[in-house]
């Protein structure tokens, strides 16, 4: 059974990309922090996959981060 709650560097092993991407889009908004624990951050992990499939997706159809940012903020 997979873990619920994720760290950012579980999710860039997980998914190969690197903590500063993760950091980077959860400050555009794209992944949000479940729970803060003192200084370290989780992830609910199955919204970070859907969130990352739909972010890889749209960037091989060609589409910018600001634009996907835009596309998925808005649901």
């Amino acid at each position: 059974m997979a873990k619920a709650l994720i760290s950012p560097t579980e999710i860039g092993k997980i998914y190969g990309i690197s903590y500063q991407t993760v950091n980077y889009y959860t400050n555009l908004g794209l992944l949000m922090v479940k729970k803060r624990n003192a200084n370290s951050r989780l992830y609910d992990s199955r919204q970070v996959g859907v969130c990352l499939k739909k972010i890889d997706n749209l960037k091989s159809q060609g589409y910018s981060l600001k634009l996907i940012c835009n596309l998925l903020r808005k649901g």
